[in-house]
C-alpha cells in the first residue's frame, strides 16, 4: 500500500514531462521519417552527404570536446583545493565558483566580445608589450566559442567534482605519502580514480551543454556556424521546420550516444557501481 501511494506521487510529474517534453520530442523525431506521407530516410542521407553540414557538425564536436577537456583540466585542481578547506571557507569559495551561473549568458558573451575583439583587452595588451605587430583574429572563431563555453560550464564541472572529492578520506593521501609516493603521484593514483564519478557527471554536463548552447556560439561565433545556430537558422529564418527537426534529432541522438558511452565507461571503471 505504501509503495502504491509513492507511485501516485510520481503521476503529476510524469504527466507534465509526457505532455510537454516526451510527446513533442517523439512527434518531432517521427516527423523526420515521413515526406508526402511516405516513410523515407532521404532527409538524413542528404544532410550527411552535405559537406557544409558535416563541417558544422565537426566544428560543434571540436568545440564541445575541447571545452569538456579544458573544464576537466581547470576544474579538477580548483575543486580539489575547495574540497580541502574548512566548511565556512568552502562555502565562500563555492559561492564564488557558482557566481558566473547567476549572470546571463548574453552579458557574459558581450564581455568576451570586448575582451577578444581586434581592439579588445587581449590584443591591446599583446601589441603594447610587443609580442605581436597586428591584432589577432580571436573573436568569431571556434576558439572564441570554446572560451565562452568554458566560462559558461566550468562551474558545473567544479560543483560536480567538489561533491565527490570532499568525501574522499584524506588519510588515503597521507598513507600513500608515508609509503614513499610523492604528493603528485598519490593524487593521480588515489584521488583521481576516486574522483572519476564526478568527472564523468561533469563531463556529460559540459559536453551536452556545449553541444546544445545557442546564445554563446551565436554571439562569439559570428558567421561561424555550430549545430544549434544552424538549427535556429533553418527554423526561424528559412522557416524549414522539416530540416530543423532533422537537425534536432541528430543533436538528440548525439547526446544519448555520448551519455551512453560515458555511462558504459563509468561502469567499466567501477563495476560495483
Amino acid at each position: 500500500m505504501k509503495k502504491t501511494y509513492l507511485y501516485w506521487l510520481l503521476l503529476p510529474g510524469l504527466l507534465f514531462l509526457s505532455v510537454f517534453m516526451i510527446i513533442p520530442i517523439v512527434l518531432t523525431i517521427g516527423s523526420t521519417f515521413f515526406q508526402a506521407e511516405r516513410f523515407t530516410l532521404s532527409g538524413y542521407v542528404d544532410y550527411f552527404k552535405d559537406p557544409y553540414f558535416l563541417k558544422i557538425l565537426l566544428t560543434t564536436l571540436e568545440v564541445s570536446v575541447a571545452a569538456t577537456l579544458l573544464s576537466i583540466l581547470l576544474g579538477l585542481p580548483v575543486a580539489y583545493y575547495i574540497s580541502q578547506k574548512a566548511p565556512r571557507r568552502k562555502g565562500v569559495l563555492l559561492a564564488l565558483a557558482i557566481f558566473p551561473l547567476l549572470t546571463s549568458p548574453v552579458v557574459r558573451s558581450f564581455s568576451w566580445m570586448i575582451i577578444l575583439g581586434r581592439k579588445g583587452l587581449i590584443n591591446n595588451l599583446l601589441v603594447d608589450i610587443g609580442l605581436i605587430d597586428k591584432p589577432l583574429t580571436i573573436l568569431y572563431t571556434p576558439v572564441a566559442m570554446m572560451i565562452g563555453m568554458l566560462h559558461l560550464f566550468l562551474p558545473m564541472m567544479i560543483i560536480s567534482l567538489v561533491g565527490v572529492l570532499e568525501n574522499i578520506d584524506g588519510d588515503l593521501m597521507t598513507a600513500a605519502q608515508s609509503l614513499g609516493a610523492s604528493r603528485a603521484k598519490a593524487f593521480f593514483k588515489i584521488v583521481f580514480p576516486l574522483a572519476m564519478p564526478g568527472l564523468i557527471i561533469g563531463g556529460i554536463l559540459v559536453f551536452v551543454g556545449s553541444l546544445t548552447a545557442y546564445t554563446t556560439p551565436a554571439l562569439l561565433g559570428g558567421k561561424q556556424r555550430v549545430i544549434s545556430t544552424f538549427l535556429y537558422q533553418n527554423a526561424m529564418t528559412l522557416n524549414d521546420w522539416y530540416s530543423a527537426s532533422i537537425i534536432a534529432t541528430i543533436m538528440i541522438v548525439i547526446t544519448f550516444v555520448v551519455v551512453g558511452l560515458m555511462n558504459k565507461w563509468a561502469n567499466k571503471l567501477n563495476p560495483k557501481g
